[in-house]
C-alpha cells in the first residue's frame, strides 16, 4: 500500500472516531453506565484499529495502559487485544530465517514445526530441534515489518502534527512525547537481540528465586529478527486445572512471583512490562518461567525512590503526602488545580487503606491516581502508568494461580526488605566514592563562588536574566506591532484617498472609473489581504506553561 493510500486510511479511521473520548476530555467522576459491558463505541474503535495492522494493534495495546488518555470502557475494550493473528506462510518465514542466519535451515536444525505454536501481530513462534538434539522455540519477526511500522509511525505523527492546527488536545495529553515513548517502545521490540539480552539478564537477576526463570537464549542463532531460545515446557497459567489447585498450595508461588516483582520495580530498576497470564508458564515442577521479554522498561534510580516513596505513602494512609510526592513526579500544565488533586488523592488513599475493604487493587489505585491528575491538570510520567498496567497485569496471574492470595498483603510484608535494600545499594563504594567527589567539589569552590557572588553585589553588577522578559522578544513583537499598524494606516488612507478622486472626472479611466483611483483601491485591498494572512500565519499562539520538578 502506497503512503498516500495509507495516510488515506488512517485518516478515515480518525475521521469515523473523531467523536472518540480520545480526542475530547472526560471526567473522572463521570457516571458510569449500569451494566459494566463496554459500549458500542468502544468496541468498535477497538476492531477499528486492530483492521488497520500489526503497528496499530501494538497502539491500542500501549493505550489501554493510558487511563489519562482513554475512559474505563475503553480500555477494557482495547486490553482484550490479542496476540492473535494469521500465521505468514511458511516459505516466507524459512526465506527471513535463512536470510538471517545465513545458512539454510536444514544444517541448523534437525526438526522444524512448519505450523507455529503462537502468532502475534509482531512475530510468530515455532518449535524445532537443533542438531545437537536441544529442543528449541524460535521467534520469527514477520516479513517486510520494520518498514511497515516506520511509515505508519511517520503517518501518525503527521497526523499528531495535523491535529495540533485544529485543537490543542494533543498538547494537553502530550501526544508527541507519548509517540516518542511508543516508538523506543517499538523498535526495541522489533529488535530481538535485546529481547536475548534481556532473558540473560532476568535470568542473573532471578537467580535468587528457585521457582522462577527464564529461558535463555541460543546466542549462535539469534539476530535482530530471529530469536532462538530453550523450549518453555509445561501449561500456561490461565490453564491450570482446578484438582491441581486442590493437589498443590499455589500460595507460595503467587507471593514469590510478586516478591520478584517488586523487586525488579524498586530496587533494581528493570520492570517487565508484560506479565499477563499467557507469558506465563506453569511447569511439572510447579515453578513458572517468564516469557517475552520483548518490552522491558528501565526506571532510573530517582524515580525508583519516588515511586518507593509514593507506595509507603499509600500504604500509611498519608493522602497528602502521597498527592505531594506525586505532583513532583509529574509535569504541572497551566492549568493545574493543586487543591482539587490533593483532596480528590487524599480520597482515594483513604478508600484504599481501609482495613477490609474488597476488591482493593494497587495497580487500579494507581491508574486511578493518574486519572484525577489528568483531569486536574497533571502529566503524570509514562514510568507510573507502566507501573500500574504492569500490576493490574500481576494481579491477574495471581488470581490465576491462587484466587485467594492477597497481593497486598505481600507489598506490606516485602516493603521492609525493599527498603532494606534500597539503603544497602545506596551505600555502594562506587556510588558513596562519586558521592564524595561531588561534595569534595563544592567545599572547594564554595569560597571563591562565594567572594564573586559578593564582589558582584557590591558593585552593582547582579543581574537576573527572566526568559519570558527577554529584550530580544520585545522588540520583535513592538516592531511587528508597529509594522501591521503603519500598513493598516497606509491602506485606510488609501481608500479615503480613491473614494475622493472617484468623484473628479479624469479622461484616464479604467471600466468606467478614475484609473488612479480603481488603482489605489486595488493596492489598498491587497495590502489588507496580505495583514490577514500575516495574522493567521505568522502570529504563534503561546505554547501552555508545563512544569516539572527535577527529580
Amino acid at each position: 500500500m502506497s503512503e498516500a493510500a495509507r495516510l488515506t486510511a488512517i485518516s478515515a479511521f480518525l475521521l469515523k472516531h473523531r467523536g472518540c473520548a480520545l480526542f475530547h476530555p472526560y471526567t473522572v467522576d463521570a457516571p458510569e453506565p449500569s451494566t459494566p459491558s463496554p459500549g458500542a463505541g468502544a468496541e468498535e474503535f477497538t476492531k477499528d484499529l486492530e483492521a488497520l495492522g500489526p503497528t496499530f494493534v501494538k497502539v491500542g495495546q500501549m493505550l489501554s495502559t493510558r487511563p489519562d488518555l482513554l475512559p474505563p470502557d475503553y480500555i477494557a475494550a482495547l486490553g482484550r487485544l490479542q496476540d492473535k493473528a494469521l500465521p505468514c506462510d511458511f516459505e516466507s518465514i524459512k526465506t527471513m530465517i535463512e536470510t538471517e542466519l545465513g545458512t539454510p535451515i536444514h544444517k541448523v536444525f534437525e526438526e522444524f514445526e512448519p505450523i507455529p505454536i503462537g502468532t502475534a501481530s509482531f512475530a510468530q513462534v515455532h518449535l524445532a530441534r537443533l542438531r545437537s538434539g536441544r529442543e528449541v522455540a524460535v521467534k520469527v519477526q514477520r516479513p517486510n515489518l520494520a518498514g511497515q511500522v516506520e511509515a505508519d509511525l511517520l503517518s501518525i505523527s503527521r497526523l499528531i502534527s495535523s491535529l495540533g492546527l485544529v485543537s490543542n488536545v494533543g498538547t494537553r495529553l502530550g501526544f508527541n512525547d507519548w509517540l516518542e515513548e511508543f516508538r523506543i517502545t517499538v523498535n526495541d521490540e522489533l529488535d530481538y537481540l535485546k529481547e536475548a539480552h534481556n532473558l540473560d539478564t532476568f535470568k542473573e537477576l532471578l537467580k535468587d528465586y528457585d521457582q522462577l526463570s527464564v529461558p535463555a537464549p541460543v546466542w549462535d542463532y539469534t539476530t535482530r529478527r530471529v530469536l532462538t531460545m530453550e523450549r518453555a515446557k509445561g501449561i500456561r497459567v490461565t490453564d491450570i486445572p482446578d484438582v491441581l489447585r486442590t493437589e498443590v498450595d499455589m500460595r507460595p508461588l503467587a507471593e514469590t512471583l510478586c516478591k520478584a516483582y517488586l523487586d525488579q520495580m524498586f530496587v533494581h530498576g528493570l520492570l517487565h512490562a508484560d506479565p499477563h497470564p499467557g507469558n506465563m508458564v506453569l511447569t511439572s515442577d510447579q515453578s513458572l518461567i517468564l516469557l517475552d521479554l520483548g518490552m522491558v522498561e528501565y526506571v532510573a534510580p530517582r524515580m525508583r525512590d519516588q515511586l518507593l516513596k509514593l507506595v509507603l505513602a499509600v500504604v500509611d494512609g498519608r493522602g497528602e503526602l502521597a498527592a505531594e510526592t506525586f505532583i513532583h513526579m509529574g509535569t504541572r500544565l497551566e492549568s493545574f488545580d493543586e487543591s482539587k488533586f490533593t483532596r480528590e488523592v487524599g480520597r482515594l488513599v483513604a478508600r484504599f487503606s481501609t482495613p477490609n475493604k474488597g476488591g482493593s487493587s494497587e495497580g487500579n489505585f494507581l491508574l486511578m491516581m493518574v486519572k484525577h491528575g489528568a483531569e486536574c491538570g497533571l502529566r503524570p510520567p509514562p514510568e507510573l502508568t507502566l507501573v500500574g498496567k504492569t500490576l493490574l497485569n500481576l494481579e491477574a496471574v495471581v488470581r490465576a494461580l491462587d484466587p485467594a492470595a492477597s497481593m497486598r498483603d505481600v507489598l506490606q510484608n516485602h516493603l521492609q526488605q525493599i527498603v532494606r535494600a534500597r539503603t544497602m545499594s545506596s551505600l555502594d563504594f562506587s556510588r558513596m566514592a562519586t558521592d564524595m567527589l561531588d561534595l569534595h567539589d563544592l567545599v572547594r569552590e564554595s569560597p571563591r563562588r562565594l567572594s564573586v557572588l559578593l564582589r558582584t553585589l557590591a558593585d552593582n553588577r547582579f543581574r537576573v536574566h527572566i526568559d519570558g522578559l527577554e529584550e530580544a522578544h520585545l522588540i520583535e513583537g513592538i516592531q511587528k506591532i508597529a509594522n501591521r499598524i503603519t500598513a493598516g494606516v497606509i491602506a485606510a488612507a488609501m481608500i479615503v484617498g480613491a473614494a475622493l478622486i472617484m468623484s473628479i472626472r479624469t479622461e484616464h479611466q479604467l471600466f468606467g472609473y478614475p484609473a488612479l483611483a480603481l488603482v489605489m483601491f486595488l493596492l489598498a485591498a491587497a495590502l489588507g489581504v496580505c495583514l490577514v494572512i500575516s495574522s493567521l500565519h505568522g502570529d504563534r499562539t503561546a505554547k501552555p506553561k508545563a512544569d516539572r520538578d527535577p527529580l
